[in-house]
Formats: C-alpha cells, structure tokens, sequence
C-alpha cells in the first residue's frame, strides 16, 4: 500500500517469531503513550492470534494489530511518526481479508473514541454503550463482512 508516496508492507506473522517485533511497537503505544497497566496489555491471548505487521521501505517494524480466532480485531498501534500515513488502514485490510479467508461473516473491536471514525470509513459501525478500558473510553463496534442475500 502506498499513501503520500510512502511504500508500506504489511504481511501476516507468528507471534512466536514476531514477538521481539510487535512487543516494543505495543510498549511505545500502549504502555508509554496512553498509560495502560502492562499486565492489561499482556494479556496472554498473543499465542493463540493472527498477527499482522506494517514495515515501512527500510524495513522497520511502524505497526501492529491482532485478531482472536472469533473474529476480535484488537491492539492496533502505529508509532507515531506513521500514523495518518496508511499504516493503520493497511493493517486492518490485512486483518479483514484473513477474515474472509477464515469464513468469518463479521469482525468486532473496541475502538478508542477518537479512533471511531477510523473505523467507520472502514465500514464498522458503533453497538453499546461507552465503556472505560484501562482508563481509555471506548465503544465496541461491528463490520459484517458477508451480506445475507436478503439485502
């Protein structure tokens, strides 16, 4: 993907052989950036999720983002030079087609608040109500990725 003549990879990865690339991406983010408690961000689930990884043209790991094997698109970080440049659209586009090859017929996430319209150019929409994560307002928001042949 290209955005403002910025080449950006992305590719899909084993977490147990992208970890030491996903880790400080998350750190820098999550735990330094917006305050969340490590043991929030650490969650034990990274094993058992679909990676992706945004690499920028001289090879540097700029991003990161998950999928549960449901269908729960989460911790999406860009470092902060790349955002706004089509790391974080790409990542999501990554983590949607894996979707559709999965067989899923719809994708969650709780986004940040101000990252709502971010996904609904993507075409999520908000569910539910505001919630507190880690200190962080957000919403949970749904993408249905197979429409029923009744629309």
């Amino acid at each position: 993907m290209t955005q403002a003549g910025e080449p950006i990879r992305v590719e899909l990865v084993d977490w147990a052989h992208a970890e030491q690339l996903i880790r400080p991406i998350r750190e820098t983010v999550f735990i330094r950036e917006q305050a969340v408690p490590e043991e929030l961000e650490w969650d034990g689930l990274d094993p058992q999720c679909v990676h992706v990884l945004a690499w920028n043209k001289q090879g540097a790991a700029i991003g990161t983002a998950r999928m549960q094997a449901q269908g729960t698109i989460g911790r999406m970080a860009v470092l902060k030079d790349w955002r706004g440049r089509g790391a974080g659209r790409a990542l999501l586009e990554a983590l949607l087609e894996c979707a559709v090859r999965q067989g899923l017929t719809r994708v969650t996430l709780s986004a940040q608040t101000h990252a709502i319209g971010f996904y609904e150019r993507a075409g999520f929409h908000v569910i539910g109500e505001l919630f507190m994560d880690a200190g962080i307002p957000h919403r949970r928001m749904v993408k249905e990725l197979i429409r029923q042949e009744s629309e």
